[in-house]
């Protein structure tokens, strides 16, 4: 085989690596698309039984976390389960409750933290004086007016628990059309109306 021969060979399989490789990048890029959209159904059928028993209904089986909440933006149309215990693993499914701060039911700061890329996508247009309404599982509901935005870095929030200060606080990772994470976080702060 001549040289001319190996080269040729070796781009032909190079070519097709690199095909493989982008291939396999738009499935897995589909793939947590899909997950999240599909993940809201199934969040919303155990919203619709939570709140109707007022019991913890895992989503799935295996589901480390339920429904406590739900977030709408009215003016925007849109709305999120709100889900316990914000591990790794719940951020990929749904906005979900920072343990750091209160809750939906018992007061304090309610925290509330969600992937910019998927469910918290509609917080950059967001604007002073809208309307969030926060309902919990025995359907009380909560109105919030934002009061503003603030970008900062993850470890200087300002964010501390506080029982007192009954502010909402929507947090997400910024910019919204970054590719990779950083140290920056987009909060959106709101006060019961």
């Amino acid at each position: 085989m001549s040289a001319q021969e190996a080269l040729r060979r070796g781009r032909k399989k190079f070519s097709w690596l690199l095909v493989v490789l982008g291939f396999t990048l738009v499935l897995h890029a589909s793939f947590t698309g899909a997950k999240a959209g599909i993940s809201q159904i199934l969040l919303q059928q155990a919203w619709a039984k939570t709140s109707t028993s007022n019991q913890k209904v895992k989503p799935w089986p295996w589901a480390d976390t339920w429904p406590i909440a739900k977030i709408t933006a009215p003016r925007l149309g849109k709305s999120n389960i709100v889900l316990a215990e914000a591990g790794g693993e719940a951020l990929a499914f749904g906005p979900s409750l920072l343990n750091a701060g209160g809750s939906p039911k018992t007061g304090g700061q309610v925290l509330i933290a969600a992937h910019r890329n998927t469910h918290f996508t509609w917080l950059k247009n967001l604007k002073t004086g809208d309307t969030l309404l926060l309902q919990t599982s025995d359907l009380t509901e909560t109105e919030y007016q934002v009061m503003g935005m603030e970008i900062v870095r993850f470890d200087e929030s300002g964010i501390e628990a506080d029982e007192t200060d009954k502010r909402l606080a929507l947090i997400t990772c910024y910019p919204f059309d970054a590719k990779l994470s950083g140290p920056l976080r987009y909060i959106v702060w709101a006060e019961p109306v």
